[in-house]
């Protein structure tokens, strides 16, 4: 792909769009770490997101579509791809009635303080989880025993053929770390959220206790991606990774945490690569000391990914 072509015709076409050059993905995910995309696009609407896909689909190029990056791990070498990011002009958050929609770029912090001070309850475990609701439905975030899919009823997207659909209830397909949406070149427009009147002290008082469990548990003083790997059938990735004595081991930059077993984190100058090797080291020693093979929660990001 020539990109500077690419690039010239998406500013002819688009010229109010922020598009940025070799822009590092190390500024836009949460493990700061990765090297340079082709281009990074910042749409400040839906039009201008639709209308940007369907002028890449012409041009043979298939973007990647990320939120606030917190579960993305990019190569150090960057991408030689078109990266849009919904983070900045897609958070909008609407209310009717006891339903919230948002738009996929809002974070998940944004739309549990939306949803609290309207007085509504069901989405308190989102307010630590630091994705966005795109992000979020694609994998059905969850946390504290909460998960998405507790209230969601709604998703629009666009699907393969950039048509505009919504899935609603349980065509969502919402299941652990899963959707309908996973593994499919589909961008998430916006989630419908389905929730119940509740005391807005009592909300907020619940929000305040999960996020003081958080800041207590988990090493968000450090880069990360949050979990590493998955929940396996068979206990708890971090208690697996723990008993396997690999608290605190490192690969150049890359540690696992002191502090949460579950969290590789950024020590200072990880690179995408040390990462990778600690992943591989924590999978083999697990799975010789447990029999259980850990599968990554992280989306491992590549040049040649679809």
């Amino acid at each position: 792909m020539d990109y500077t072509a690419l690039i010239a015709d998406i500013r002819a076409a688009l010229p109010g769009l922020e598009l940025r050059e070799e822009e590092p993905m190390s500024r836009h995910c949460s493990f700061r770490i990765g090297g340079p995309a082709a281009a990074m696009a910042f749409p400040a609407s839906r039009e201008e997101l639709t209308d940007l896909c369907a002028l890449l689909r012409q041009k043979g190029e298939r973007p990647l579509v990320i939120g606030r990056g917190t579960n993305l791990l990019p190569p150090d070498e960057g991408l030689r791809r078109v990266v849009i990011n919904t983070s900045q002009g897609l958070g909008h958050i609407d209310q009717e009635g006891d339903h919230l929609t948002a738009q996929c770029g809002a974070s998940l912090a944004s739309l549990s303080n939306a949803a609290a001070e309207a007085g509504l309850t069901g989405l308190e475990f989102a307010h630590g989880i630091p994705g966005t609701v795109g992000g979020g439905i694609v994998m059905n975030a969850g946390a504290y025993g909460g998960e998405l899919k507790d209230a969601a009823v709604q998703t629009e997207y666009l699907d393969e053929e950039l048509r505009l659909c919504q899935a609603e209830g349980a065509a969502q397909e919402l299941s652990y770390r899963h959707s309908f949406l996973s593994g499919r070149q589909c961008v998430a427009l916006s989630v419908t959220f389905a929730l119940e009147p509740g005391d807005r002290e009592s909300i907020f008082a619940r929000i305040r206790e999960l996020d003081g469990r958080r800041r207590e548990s988990q090493p968000l003083d450090m880069p990360s991606a949050g979990s590493t790997f998955k929940r396996p059938k068979e206990g708890y990735a971090a208690a697996l990774i723990d008993q396997a004595g690999l608290k605190g081991y490192a690969v150049g930059g890359a540690q696992v945490s002191t502090k949460h077993a579950g969290f590789v984190v950024n020590a200072g100058g990880a690179t995408s690569a040390d990462v990778l090797r600690l992943m591989e080291h924590i999978q083999k020693t697990v799975l010789a000391q447990s029999g259980v093979l850990l599968e990554p929660e992280i989306r491992i990001l590549r040049d040649e990914e679809a």
